[in-house]
């Protein structure tokens, strides 16, 4: 497998934006792609996109848009996942010699879709007896803070520390700080969860270019080494299942770990997915950053704050980025590697060398989650 760079990110803010298909948000952040590497769009021999509700030939929509047609060209449905799976193909494509210069892009316009939870399959079983998103994560929340012995207002603190962060963060749906007082009078979505524990639907387009070492030389932007991507789907279980522990997560970065040679002490920063506030609880144990029911603790005293010994979401994650779930995954490599070149503006953390993105998404019976993958990325 030879070696994978990364050699240019791109998305523009994250919002409402009714009445423009994905496709053309997709379009708009690939300009913008390359813009940023001043790749030559005929360069780019394969692409690969995801989105969940953007509709067929998602991918080649986009890339006819800049002029580009002909090479191998796939839109990926995989749920919140559906991004970071488009980029895990681009860098087997790479990886393996199949291509050398590579986009992938995620894109989705959920505000078009109407209000409400998003639509999940009316044949699934849990489904059908009233399993929608955040239910699932206010059962795993009450869980978590019983047998953890969590204080309810953890939270809250995952709420104010991310939308403090995406106060910053210029391309964030929300840019706006709260407090503790503020997420507690928020309304109630599902007990213990409240609107400010929730991420927002959100449009958005987010987009990568991942080469072989030969083009990144070639190219006048700084690169990152792109040390592992993993991907994997839930495991089935017909009977009890902890709601505290995401399995899924658990394994998709163990293998991630493996494939980078890395342990989780190394990562400098991490993206993940805090679609609720719990869910950073949550992941943050199953990535091996906290031991198990420990990750309330680091988060109180300050461990996952942004000039903390590890950030979390200094982008503001997805509570306050938003959440255009095909674009998600790439969304957040794109905040890694902006940070390992010293490019995340007024984000920016004091030279970090390692940084993880993590997404996960879908609800079926008998898994915890449908998909995830796990990226890492080294500034080398």
């Amino acid at each position: 497998m030879r070696e994978v760079r990364m050699v240019g990110a791109a998305y523009g803010r994250f919002g409402k934006r009714p009445g423009e298909a994905a496709a053309a948000l997709a379009e708009e952040a690939l300009r913008a792609l390359v813009d940023a590497t001043e790749v030559d769009p005929q360069r780019i021999d394969a692409a690969y996109g995801g989105t969940t509700f953007g509709g067929s030939l998602m991918t080649q929509r986009a890339l006819q848009g800049i002029g580009v047609s002909g090479p191998p060209m796939v839109t990926v449905e995989n749920a919140c996942a559906s991004g970071g799976s488009a980029v895990h193909l681009a860098w087997q494509a790479v990886a393996s010699g199949a291509a050398d210069c590579v986009v992938a892009l995620g894109a989705e316009n959920l505000t078009d879709l109407g209000g409400g939870t998003l639509p999940l399959s009316s044949r699934d079983v849990e489904v059908g007896l009233g399993m929608v998103m955040p239910a699932a994560y206010a059962m795993r929340a009450q869980r978590y803070l019983a047998d953890f012995d969590a204080p309810l207002d953890v939270l809250d603190l995952v709420s104010v520390k991310n939308r403090g962060n995406g106060a910053l963060n210029h391309r964030a749906h929300f840019q706006q700080s709260v407090d503790v007082e503020e997420v507690r009078a928020s309304r109630a979505i599902a007990d213990p969860l409240r609107l400010l524990h929730c991420c927002p639907n959100t449009d958005g387009a987010a987009a990568v270019l991942l080469t072989s070492e030969a083009v990144a030389r070639d190219l006048p932007g700084p690169s990152v080494k792109v040390a592992a991507s993993a991907i994997r789907s839930g495991t089935f279980h017909n009977g009890y299942r902890d709601m505290t522990w995401p399995d899924i997560t658990a394994r998709t970065s163990k293998a991630a770990y493996e494939m980078a040679g890395l342990s989780p002490s190394d990562i400098d920063l991490v993206e993940l997915h805090d679609a609720f506030s719990i869910s950073e609880l949550l992941h943050a144990e199953a990535l091996g950053l906290a031991d198990r029911g420990a990750a309330h603790i680091r988060l109180a005293r300050g461990d996952f704050d942004r000039h903390g010994p590890l950030p979390i979401n200094p982008s503001g994650g997805l509570l306050s980025r938003g959440h255009p779930v095909g674009a998600t995954g790439v969304a957040q490599i794109c905040e890694i590697y902006w940070q390992l070149t010293g490019q995340a503006g007024e984000l920016q953390l004091p030279d970090p060398a390692v940084g993880l993105a993590h997404v996960t998404g879908g609800g079926i019976y008998g898994v915890d989650n449908g998909a995830c993958s796990v990226h890492i990325l080294c500034a080398e």
